[in-house]
């Protein structure tokens, strides 16, 4: 099992940043990609941004894509993302998720159902 717990949101005016870090725990070793996934009121839980472990690889929507940028701390075993030029369409419930290694099986980053452990979510208000 793998234990996610997500910290950094918050309340923030139009325009600017915040760094969301989702710590990991338990059976870290056999992850394969760390997730964020958002999910405002009334509306489907959608992609935010993905990154592969040991190779680095980003993903990201258009959406985000220029403004929010993933990393990770592998000795940390901790996966951040740093959010700017907020806009008021940004808030939402943000979720860190981590998907097991799937061998040579293909992998679609955007989807939910790649991801076999979430976090209880963290809060990000951005206000006009």
């Amino acid at each position: 099992q793998v234990q996610l717990i997500e910290s950094g949101g918050g309340l923030v005016q139009a325009g600017g940043s915040l760094r969301l870090s989702c710590a990991a725990s338990g059976r870290t070793f056999n992850i394969y990609a760390m997730a964020w996934f958002r999910q405002a009121p009334g509306k489907e839980r959608e992609f935010v941004s993905a990154i592969i472990r040991r190779a680095g690889s980003t993903y990201y929507p258009d959406s985000v894509k220029g403004r929010f940028t993933i990393s990770t701390d592998n000795a940390k075993n901790t996966v951040y993302l740093q959010m700017n030029s907020l806009e008021p369409e940004d808030t939402a419930i943000y979720f860190c998720a981590a998907s097991r290694d799937r061998g040579t099986r293909a992998f679609t980053p955007g989807l939910r159902r790649e991801y076999d452990y979430w976090g209880q979510g963290t809060q990000v208000t951005v206000s006009s």
